[in-house]
């Protein structure tokens, strides 16, 4: 069987894109050279805020850019489309396409159902007004579907830890060496140093950190929201002590931090252990608090409501910190184990992402707190959890929910740096960083391992970051 090259019968678009790319990056520089120049001067578009060719040179060099990224866009969605139609006919390019075609349906089917009712779903609804917004939520969407499905089995060409002999760093689209029937018939993106396809990896990789990094953020803002309100709502000693731990926190270098947690003289103490005691209670009691203080004067409701959410999170928490054979394995009822270079890193993460939201939390509270709704609720006899819960933090969801888009980015990438050091997930895990560590060993001589991984990392990040701007953008203008 013959190898792939990229396009394979689509070798014909590759000197226009080659040219559209040219096209689009001279445009660019020439805006931003006019943008330099004429900066401080006043410009004048047409009254609806469109740029015509009889509008400024800026406002020209601004069209340039955007139909040369149109003219981008358009081939790179050609290239998608006739690789669906074409499979690895089209080389290596199509034949990934064809192999991530659920991914293709899953996004289409969102965007559809969410443009048409985009009128209808508030904040997340608006974000379609943004085109910023819609770029950022596709990159991180087809990187969620490409995890989903990966975890499916619907995507990967092969076991993403499975070694095929002959197949050790072999260059992308290599037939695989005595496959059977049934069998993928090419390593797409190549082989690593230890055979393994680099393809099947990337996208199960995928799953492993949309697995972590979101869980993570989630848990460091439950720590973060019940320490930061009560601290900017109180102030006094409670806010100075709580400040003084957090800065404490933030002032000690992560990636040492880091090593001394997985130090197997700390884990044998069971320091990971008692920190993930303390940390994973923090959405048990914020749960707790959030319910009574809303049924508080509803007893029927208030204990129905607690016992049908604090029982399935009370499980969950014991399940996660109790492990069979270290320092805490007391609990009978263990749904689920716990790797524990997983526990390690989730605590972590979570250890070092707390202080920055508290602090984000705290000053928003300081803020909220003086409003006239907050002084209202306080004569209506609200207690202070009531308003800490149910009047200050729902007026602060836009800027907490762009941070949290902003730290799942922070958090994916301290993943990927923890395993680009060897101290993130286990070794045979298949997430990026591990993935990038194992490829820049050859990095001189074989690129294929470890950039793939890395470009991954780098658009899931990119699209959060997008992800955030536009949601920002959008919440500014409510």
């Amino acid at each position: 069987m013959d190898p792939l090259t990229w396009t394979g019968s689509l070798a014909f678009l590759n000197m226009i894109f080659a040219i559209a790319l040219v096209a689009m990056a001279a445009a660019l520089v020439i805006w931003m050279l006019l943008s330099i120049l004429t900066a401080g001067t006043r410009h004048v578009a047409n009254a609806d805020g469109t740029m015509t060719l009889a509008g400024n040179p800026q406002a020209i060099a601004g069209l340039g850019v955007k139909f040369s990224c149109l003219l981008v866009a358009a081939l790179a969605l050609a290239y998608v489309v006739l690789g669906l139609i074409l499979g690895s006919d089209a080389g290596i390019l199509g034949a990934i396409s064809r192999q991530l075609l659920p991914t293709w349906v899953a996004l289409l089917l969102l965007f559809g159902l969410s443009v048409s009712f985009k009128r209808r779903l508030g904040l997340y609804g608006k974000l379609f007004d943004s085109p910023i917004g819609m770029i950022g939520f596709a990159l991180v969407m087809f990187w969620v579907f490409t995890g989903l499905f990966g975890a499916l089995d619907l995507i990967a060409t092969h076991d993403p830890l499975g070694q095929i002999s002959g197949m050790k760093n072999k260059v992308p689209g290599t037939p695989v060496r005595g496959a059977d029937e049934g069998d993928y018939a090419w390593y797409l993106l190549g082989g690593d140093n230890l055979a393994r396809d680099v393809f099947s990896r990337v996208v199960k990789g995928a799953g492993e950190v949309l697995k972590y990094a979101p869980l993570a953020t989630l848990f460091a803002f439950m720590v973060g929201i019940t320490l930061g309100l009560p601290a900017g709502y109180y102030g006094g000693r409670l806010d100075t002590a709580l400040s003084f731990i957090a800065n404490l926190i933030l002032a000690f270098p992560v990636i040492l931090l880091f090593y001394l947690l997985v130090t197997p003289e700390i884990v044998a103490t069971g320091l990971p252990q008692f920190m993930a005691v303390v940390l994973f209670a923090f959405p048990l009691v914020f749960c707790a608090v959030l319910i009574h203080s809303r049924f508080r004067t509803q007893p029927g409701k208030n204990r129905i409501w607690l016992a049908v959410v604090l029982l399935p999170i009370f499980l969950t928490y014991m399940s996660l910190i109790n492990s069979a054979g270290s320092k805490i394995d007391f609990w009978p009822l263990d749904f689920f184990e716990v790797p524990g270079g997983v526990l390690v890193v989730f605590v972590s993460v979570v250890f070092v992402n707390s202080p920055t939201v508290f602090r984000i939390v705290r000053g928003l509270a300081m803020d909220i707190k003086t409003r006239d709704y907050v002084a209202a609720a306080q004569t209506r006899g609200e207690r202070p959890w009531y308003i800490m819960l149910w009047e200050i933090l729902p007026n602060v969801r836009g800027p907490l929910i762009v941070d949290f888009c902003l730290r799942i980015g922070y958090t994916t990438i301290l993943l990927g740096t923890l395993g680009f050091f060897g101290l993130g997930l286990p070794p045979e895990s298949p997430d990026w960083g591990s993935t990038i560590n194992d490829g820049r060993k050859l990095l001189r001589i074989y690129l294929h391992p470890a950039l793939p991984p890395a470009v991954a990392l780098m658009s899931l990040v990119l699209g959060l970051n997008l992800l955030a701007d536009g949601l920002r953008e959008e919440s500014l203008k409510d």
